[in-house]
């Protein structure tokens, strides 16, 4: 595993993550919609960052398996949403690579009747947007490699590192040696 950010790399990333969330917002109350799974280490640093009132919800999405570096069928499930009617959201989400989730996410919102919706992602992979929105926040870019750690995973697992490493092939087959898949989407 090569280490492309390090722990006080990402902590200093989110906090100016959250000074620009808040300069954009001002005292605006936030409904901060986290995409699970990759977003909830994201999430939960970066609410205890926002200054202001924030409320917490997440969503659900899925298009990957393991290693996929093609996008499979997208999955959404916002049934955890609250009423956004007329509210301020922030989707936060891990990483920003095709941008199909984002995309669909953000036209799902807003199809709720959100007053605003802005995104959020931790990294974006260079060169890889297929969609025509862009992230309003960005933590980091990135080369396109498959990475893990600070929420993203490997087939479930890898996600407590505290740090964002990039797995190569033989780092891949370390990983599977050396436990079972989880089977987690």
């Amino acid at each position: 595993m090569r280490v492309l950010l390090s722990a006080a790399d990402l902590a200093a990333g989110i906090d100016r993550l959250a000074a620009e969330v808040r300069r954009e917002a001002g005292e605006t109350p936030l409904v901060v919609v986290g995409v699970l799974t990759g977003s909830i280490v994201i999430v939960a640093d970066l609410i205890r960052r926002l200054d202001g009132p924030v409320r917490v919800s997440m969503a659900w999405a899925s298009s990957y398996r393991g290693t996929a570096t093609e996008p499979g069928t997208l999955r959404l499930h916002l049934d955890l949403l609250p009423d956004l009617a007329g509210q301020d959201v922030l989707v936060v989400d891990d990483i920003f690579d095709t941008g199909r989730t984002m995309e669909a996410i953000v036209t799902a919102l807003k199809g709720r009747g959100a007053a605003s919706v802005r995104s959020l992602v931790l990294l974006r992979k260079r060169g890889r947007g297929e969609v025509a929105i862009e992230p309003d926040f960005v933590g980091f870019e990135i080369p396109d490699v498959f990475v893990v750690g600070y929420g993203l995973d490997f087939d479930g697992t890898l996600r407590q590192l505290d740090h964002v490493a990039a797995l190569d092939e033989a780092d891949i087959a370390a990983v599977r040696a050396s436990k079972p898949p989880l089977g987690v989407p």
